[in-house]
């Protein structure tokens, strides 16, 4: 195993988990079970991003949830809190980065519904969840050693275009996401390593369950 991903499970489409000394979920959707969060980070509310009755299943009275505004009312009798673009944040000693996700020529995720992704510092290793994005100014911004990149095209960016992601972001790591579910096969991910920068390694996770 990759050192830069102890601790990390792609739990399928854009759903992560990072144990550190906090378990932290991104955008956990069709689990079958697992730890409980600490925190959960969710980028925006399609309901393959925001799914209640997953977070339900990893919660407890103690976890932190982080999410765009219009997200709060699914998740009234939480612990909850509404982040934007720009907001820098420590939870549960966990380091938080909010960025902008949108799209560029879908109109799946304008810019203007405040959709999001998130740097994640625990411990020594950042990580970049980049939410359902294209390729934006605001990721020449961003620095980390492990990014999740989406690429399986339709309502995000496609595989070149997250080659071209992460020749921007230059990460150490790039693991790819949203695909294998709803959109994206492995001929995408071929496509996605013929492109990829040469200094940047791509790792190909297979989803637990």
């Amino acid at each position: 195993m990759e050192p830069l991903l102890e601790g990390v499970t792609w739990l399928g489409h854009a759903s992560f988990r990072i144990v550190t000394d906090r378990v932290v979920y991104i955008d956990p959707w069709q689990l079958s079970g697992g730890p409980r969060a600490d925190l959960i980070l969710v980028t925006h509310g399609h309901g393959d991003h925001l799914s209640v009755d997953d977070i339900a299943l990893v919660s407890g009275p103690e976890t932190e949830i982080l999410c765009p505004p219009d997200c709060v009312p699914q998740l009234a009798g939480r612990r909850v809190s509404a982040v934007r673009p720009g907001d820098n944040l420590q939870v549960k000693d966990v380091n938080i980065e909010v960025v902008p996700a949108y799209n560029t020529d879908k109109p799946n995720h304008p810019r203007s519904a405040g959709h999001v992704g998130y740097v994640i510092e625990t411990g020594s290793r950042r990580f970049y969840h980049a939410g359902d994005t294209d390729v934006i100014p605001e990721m020449d911004d961003v620095s980390c050693d492990v990014a999740f990149l989406p690429m399986g095209g339709t309502y995000t960016m496609d595989a070149e275009q997250a080659a071209q992601a992460a020749a921007r972001i230059r990460p150490r790591v790039v693991v790819p996401m949203h695909w294998g579910r709803l959109v994206g096969t492995r001929d995408d991910v071929k496509r996605l390593e013929r492109s990829m920068p040469a200094d940047v390694r791509l790792i190909v996770m297979t989803p637990e369950g």
